[in-house]
């Protein structure tokens, strides 16, 4: 909950609530928000308790966690196995490397275990695009943008 506060920022609050109710009120005052805060959680557990019953033996492993899209999302990769090939199979960075280098203008390197083929279907090396004059653009690909 206060994980962003930082320790000159906590000291400040501590002084600002001294000043604010005194140093006899102060006490009571923290009482009251601890009681507060202990009440907010019981209706909460409880309200969690009541919808997970609601639900039935179906649901008994939700989590309220899941909702966030984020968690949700990082479950379904971590369990599913399908998944997991498809993910281990894709390298994010060779696959940003050659859009950065098709963007810059750059030859891609070629990648020793997957040859290029041509047109007639034999293997031979990537063909090198044209080189461009400095004051020249790139030609405009429409499926690109």
């Amino acid at each position: 909950m206060f994980n962003d506060i930082g320790a000159l920022e906590l000291v400040a609050l501590v002084v600002l609530a001294v000043l604010i109710f005194g140093p006899d009120k102060l006490p009571k005052v923290i009482q009251d928000v601890s009681r507060f805060i202990r009440k907010i959680r019981e209706f909460s557990d409880n309200a969690k308790h009541d919808i997970r019953s609601e639900l039935g033996p179906e649901f008994k492993d939700f989590e309220f966690e899941d909702l966030n899209p984020k968690t949700f999302i990082r479950k379904q990769l971590n369990e599913n196995e399908d998944l997991k090939e498809i993910r281990s199979s894709f390298d994010l960075k060779k696959e940003m490397n050659e859009v950065a280098d098709a963007v810059n203008g750059k030859e891609p390197e070629p990648d020793a275990s997957v040859p290029a083929t041509n047109g007639n279907g034999s293997t031979d090396l990537l063909k090198k695009r044209e080189k461009l004059d400095q004051g020249d653009r790139p030609p405009f690909d429409a499926d690109a943008t």
